[in-house]
């Protein structure tokens, strides 16, 4: 009987050294983190990103985390130092992605509330068990590139069987109602950019000198690992026939093409593209669509109000582009929809300057 309250003492003083290390090592902040060497360059670009107020337990938790999962991790990683089998980098495993998302909210509550109730926050159950698609269309690994980017393994590590005929379940069921596109989808925490109060007087800033795109706007590229910078993204080439067509300069929408981008053939509309062309053609795909939420509802009054010239009131066209039979979509619109009769020709400046 002793010799089993010894154990159970033993065992008790190890499980509680864990946190208690974690809380010793922390307390040391964020140079604390830097003393390992894979963990240099993220402290390093940490230090002169937007989150350099927030210390580095805030979005990666403490001796105080409750999940058990954390400080194991914790202590393989000590572990694996002692051995000498360490990474030339630090990387993110797919439960700590989930759990830095609900740690965003803390701070970014309207954006949260904006994404989850749109349809970047769709579940993994919801892509991948989806029986329409599953049996018209072969999972592979190249639906992780954008759906569960962030998943460590491959198609077949995720879900079975891969064929047409089902039923389709997931390998991992922990993953079923967990978002397939996270928030570091699109942005990296540790990328350079000024702190919010600094940004209070951008709005004295003459427009054309304002800030065009967050610099923490980044695409996570699940082949290398790591996400990539807006200003790194290009903008595809789309052609509508052998026309290629006019496209914005818009430098966020480059990340939009990482997913929602055209065939091998560059033409308009093939694959998942959803390039405008009519008389929206050049226009950003930020132009109408909400950065968050993807909602459109006001985007069609903020060009054309309802007292405009023309006295057609637009929002109560069908524009949808999801619907084929839409008369007015506005993807593709052209001014012969609305004008039957003939296009308007243009009015020189002179002659409009002369009417004033």
């Amino acid at each position: 009987m002793k010799a089993l309250i010894i154990a159970l003492i033993l065992a008790a003083a190890i499980v509680l050294m864990i946190p208690a290390a974690s809380f010793v090592y922390e307390s040391g902040g964020p140079d604390a983190c830097a003393r390992c060497h894979e963990m240099g360059t993220p402290v390093s670009r940490w230090q002169s990103s937007t989150h350099r107020k927030a210390g580095c337990a805030a979005c990666h938790g403490d001796a105080l985390t409750t999940d058990p999962k954390f400080h194991l991790t914790n202590a393989r990683r000590v572990w694996q130092h002692w051995n000498g089998d360490v990474a030339e980098r630090a990387r993110l495993a797919p439960a700590d992605v989930f759990a830095i998302l609900e740690r965003c909210r803390n701070c970014h509550q309207q954006e949260f509330a904006a994404w989850s109730t749109g349809p970047h926050a769709i579940r993994y159950k919801q892509i991948f068990l989806d029986k329409k698609h599953n049996s018209t269309r072969h999972l592979m690994d190249d639906c992780l590139r954008c759906h569960g980017m962030h998943f460590d393994g491959g198609i077949r590590d995720l879900v079975e069987p891969l064929n047409n005929k089902g039923p389709w379940t997931l390998r991992q069921a922990e993953l079923s109602e967990q978002p397939v596109i996270p928030c570091l989808t699109c942005h990296s925490m540790h990328r350079e950019g000024t702190l919010l109060e600094q940004r209070l007087l951008e709005a004295k800033t003459l427009g054309n000198r304002q800030e065009k795109f967050r610099p923490s706007l980044a695409f996570f590229d699940r082949r290398e690992m790591a996400p990539v910078p807006v200003a790194l993204l290009p903008i595809p080439v789309v052609k509508e026939g052998e026309r290629a067509v006019k496209m914005s300069p818009d430098p966020r929408q480059a990340l939009c093409y990482q997913c929602h981008a055209p065939l091998s053939t560059a033409q308009v509309f093939s694959g998942d593209d959803r390039t405008p062309v009519g008389i929206h053609e050049g226009i950003s795909c930020l132009a109408c669509h909400d950065k968050h939420r993807q909602t459109t509802r006001a985007s069609c009054a903020t060009c054309h109000p309802r007292l405009s010239n023309c006295g057609l009131d637009v929002e109560t066209m069908d524009t949808t582009f999801a619907k084929v039979t839409s008369s007015h979509n506005i993807h593709t619109v052209k001014c012969a929809d609305c004008h039957p009769k003939g296009i308007p020709p243009k009015r020189s400046t002179t002659a409009a300057i002369s009417r004033r």
